[in-house]
């Protein structure tokens, strides 16, 4: 569990989220390394007085508190005299197949769309049928169906600028008879 380093020029705190195992509450813990040494801008009144791999120390308005943390893969434990708390590590950026509907269709370049297929959402589609095209770097590039199916949301309208990996158009994959 790295903390990164120090930087000259000011910039937003780092992130990291973890989750409580006991009740599922999930927790971003902001901090930023500086001339000052390591601080945590979401607790006023907290100073961050030591942090090892193993061992953190924070003074709370004067008392300082001592916290034993042990790391196993992706579950930290925080032990202190008050409690002994178990966290999973939740990872920085989330996959991108969990953001979006399965057979969703996204921009593979930042661009604008230029022009729409002759389908509407609940038509159904086949394997490459056109569904829109994407002007980029003076290019346009088809966006097709890649599978046949049932075109359940058309997301993009002519002219809207899109960036990449924006959800243009979902094809719900037809299932076997």
């Amino acid at each position: 569990m790295g903390l990164g380093g120090w930087r000259n020029v000011p910039s937003q705190p780092q992130l990291k989220r973890f989750r409580a195992e006991a009740t599922g509450v999930a927790y971003d813990v902001r901090y930023r390394l500086d001339r000052n040494g390591l601080t945590a801008p979401d607790f006023p009144g907290v100073a961050v007085v030591s942090a090892t791999a193993g061992r953190v120390v924070l003074d709370v308005a004067g008392v300082r508190h001592g916290f034993d943390v042990a790391t196993y893969a992706e579950r930290v434990f925080v032990d202190s005299p008050f409690v002994c708390t178990a966290l999973t590590a939740l990872p920085r950026f989330t996959e991108p197949a969990e953001r979006t509907a399965p057979g969703s269709l996204r921009a593979p370049m930042p661009g604008t769309v230029v022009r729409i297929g002759e389908f509407s959402p609940g038509d159904r589609v086949e394997a490459g049928s056109p569904l829109l095209w994407l002007e980029a770097m003076k290019m346009e590039h088809l966006i097709a169906a890649p599978t046949a199916g049932t075109l359940t949301e058309l997301t993009a309208d002519v002219g809207l600028q899109v960036e990449l990996g924006a959800v243009l158009a979902v094809v719900k994959e037809e299932t076997g008879p």
